[in-house]
C-alpha cells in the first residue's frame, strides 16, 4: 500500500521507523518518496496479516502519531 502525505508536519523517517516498528513481523516498508509539498511511503504487508487488520493497524500509528489527517492510503493487491 502506498501512504501519500500532503503537509506532514514531522519528519517522513519518524513515520517509517514508527511503522517499522508496528509491523515488525508482518510488512515492512519497502520505498519512499517526496516532492514538493509531498511524500510517500510504500508499505509492503508480508505474512499472514488481512487487508482489514493491517489498514487498522496503520490507521492506529497514524492516528498515534497525529498525522492522520495529512495521509491518503492507496491500496492494491
Amino acid at each position: 500500500m502506498e501512504i501519500v502525505f500532503v503537509g506532514l508536519p514531522i519528519d517522513r523517517d519518524e513515520v517509517e521507523e514508527a511503522l517499522e516498528a508496528a509491523f515488525e513481523f508482518d510488512g515492512e516498508v519497502t520505498g519512499a518518496g517526496s516532492g514538493i509539498g509531498r511524500c510517500h511511503l510504500d508499505l509492503e504487508i508480508t505474512g499472514g496479516l488481512d487487508a482489514t487488520a493491517a489498514l487498522e493497524r496503520l490507521r492506529g500509528v497514524l492516528s498515534e502519531l497525529g498525522i492522520a489527517k495529512y495521509a491518503a492510503l492507496n491500496v492494491s493487491d
